[in-house]
């Protein structure tokens, strides 16, 4: 486990977890998201995490978004880099080429939705809490990429109709609407999330070829169609001259179980 105080790092089992510690309602300030910054970059570099899952300290918030306090005695130049660099930041996580998987474990509303949303796929405890973005209600917008993300994957007219009546909605309705992918029972959550993740790890699922798929989608969704294709065979090409290729056709030739190593 690392020194972080704001956001803490730790691999169980090659699932490394990024934890937002700032209980009871993990609130993000510049200092949180330097955290969380040095914790993506590390789970990059560390070659025993395959997966990585994001959540929050407590059984309250994944989080509630930015700091109010941090925002009200900020001057408006520090709060427009503060918003930058969480972009970059929450850009950082969308594009490292690993699995990420955002466990919601409590309330996700404002900046933590909008972390969440970061993710590639976003796990929610049932009943545990709300979802949404009522930034409107401070007279603001969703500054941390929310408008932008929440745009792609609900269309516009819904996402803009979610942040201008800053509706919360439950686990369930999210997921209804394709916001939240899976909900899972209550009884030993972060068990059910661990478990969840550990089946894209090696040596059971290709963790490389995983990460390749979320690098194609994330780069190539955004671009025109035949660039994104461009994109998918540059990394089909990587992962076709890889042992953990050779060994899934040799498995698949020989009816039995792959063994990836992640080469």
């Amino acid at each position: 486990m690392s020194d972080r105080t704001l956001v803490e790092y730790e691999v169980r089992d090659h699932v490394a977890y990024l934890t937002l510690t700032d209980p009871p309602a993990n609130t993000y300030t510049h200092e949180m998201m330097r955290d969380l910054d040095e914790g993506i970059l590390e789970a990059r570099f560390d070659n025993d995490a395959h997966v990585i899952v994001l959540t929050g300290k407590g059984e309250k918030f994944f989080c509630a978004g930015a700091n109010i306090q941090m925002l009200q005695e900020a001057d408006p130049t520090f709060k427009y880099y503060f918003c930058l660099h969480a972009n970059e930041t929450l850009n950082r996580l969308e594009h490292t080429p690993k699995l990420v998987i955002a466990a919601l474990n409590g309330h996700t509303v404002g900046g933590g939705l909008e972390i969440a949303m970061a993710a590639d796929l976003r796990i929610a405890r049932k009943d545990a809490g709300k979802v949404g973005l009522p930034e409107i209600n401070l007279g603001v917008l969703p500054g941390t990429g929310g408008t932008q993300r929440m745009a792609r994957m609900l269309g516009k007219s819904k996402a803009i109709e979610l942040m201008v009546t800053a509706q919360l909605m439950s686990f369930d309705e999210a997921k209804d609407l394709g916001l939240v992918n899976q909900v899972f029972e209550d009884e030993d959550f972060m068990g059910q999330i661990h478990q969840y993740a550990r089946q894209f790890c090696l040596p059971g699922k290709a963790a490389k070829a995983a990460g390749r798929i979320k690098r194609a989608v994330q780069s190539g969704c955004d671009l025109p169609f035949e660039s994104g294709l461009a994109i998918e065979r540059e990394l089909q090409q990587l992962l076709f001259n890889s042992q953990d290729a050779k060994e899934g056709l040799a498995a698949y030739a020989e009816k039995r179980k792959p063994q990836f190593s992640g080469n």
